[in-house]
């Protein structure tokens, strides 16, 4: 475990992207206790000047000699660069904390959602992978439901932000929609297809059993946070137009029978959650309400009328808070608990 200080030499790994970005912010909003704040990212970026507490930091060259002395790093960076430098940071006595996918399904590294499994971040060895962003807010508000009831089956389609490909999907739909409103044909370079008023069923590469690789995600990080592996999860995950925030259409199957207002009663009272549900007067949680806030908004409480023990329900999180930069800060935190 990590040698319990007043104050922490923090890195910021991929600290010019957009959940980088948050991380820092994030940092300085929940007021970690750092006492050397340093930014890693490539080449390109290195030379960056980002604002922490009213100061200016330079971003530097990420390089494999720059982790002694860090006590925890966030990695923002993608999985190319995690499988090359968070072994050398973990070697070099640093608690890495990674938001890539390289790490997440390795049975020697824990994957942790705080409000679900804190008790693994002390099975780390080094390394601790923070889970895909659909897949957070998912388990945050599956959590006390299987608790209650014992969830047997879950069926989820997303409905995901642009900003979850990155700064490059932002631009892309501005650019697609300011493109089209002045009756222009838009450019595709990030997606296959226009995003701008449009829905693409299409998250990742596909994979040979036709599902896509963000849907596999979010099957396989289910069972391994939930520490059940009998559940059984289906997913189909949409990119949608929005900018920020990802949206989902969960089901629920469950051994023990639960009505709404118990399900409502349930979450109303779990860490991390926010219940918005009061359809009958237009309340019910968008992506715009969970903008830059931290909790998992969850709305349309309803019971399956086609099976016995199912309930439907809506969920939305800032896919860049929650879904990535506020988990892995939340992490950090149980750490030098």
């Amino acid at each position: 475990m990590i040698k319990k200080k007043d104050k922490y030499v923090v890195a910021v790994v991929g600290a010019t992207g957009a959940v980088g970005r948050e991380m820092v912010e994030i940092l300085q909003e929940r007021k970690f206790p750092i006492s050397k704040l340093r930014l890693f990212a490539s080449q390109r970026s290195a030379g960056t000047m980002i604002e922490y507490k009213g100061d200016e930091v330079e971003v530097e060259l990420l390089t494999k000699d720059v982790f002694k002395g860090i006590d925890i790093a966030l990695y923002s960076a993608g999985g190319s660069v995690s499988k090359e430098f968070a072994p050398i940071s973990a070697k070099d006595g640093c608690v890495v904390i990674d938001n890539s996918s390289q790490w997440r399904m390795d049975p020697e590294v824990p994957l942790v959602v705080p409000e679900v499994n804190p008790q693994d971040i002390l099975k780390h060895k080094g390394i601790i992978a923070n889970p895909n962003c659909s897949t957070i807010q998912m388990v945050v508000a599956l959590k006390p439901i299987h608790d209650a009831a014992a969830i047997t089956r879950v069926v989820v389609t997303t409905f995901q932000a642009v900003s979850g490909t990155g700064n490059k999907a932002i631009r892309e739909l501005m650019d697609q929609t300011k493109a089209l409103l002045s009756f222009q044909d838009p450019i595709c370079k990030v997606y296959p297809y226009r995003i701008a008023f449009n829905c693409l069923p299409h998250i990742d590469v596909f994979l040979e059993n036709g599902y896509t690789k963000e849907e596999m995600k979010m099957v396989l990080e289910t069972k391994k946070i939930m520490g059940d592996a009998s559940i059984r999860v289906t997913a189909t995950t949409v990119r949608v137009p929005v900018f920020r925030g990802h949206s989902e259409a969960v089901n629920i199957e469950t051994k023990k029978k639960l009505s709404a207002n118990e399900v409502r009663a349930i979450l109303s009272t779990a860490e991390g959650v926010t219940v918005y549900d009061a359809p009958q007067k237009n309340i019910y949680p968008m992506a715009i309400d969970a903008a830059s806030k931290d909790n998992v908004y969850v709305g349309r409480i309803r019971e399956d009328e086609s099976i016995e023990n199912g309930i439907n329900m809506w969920v939305v999180s800032d896919n860049l808070r929650k879904g990535a930069a506020l988990n892995a800060v939340q992490i950090a935190e149980r750490l030098i608990l």
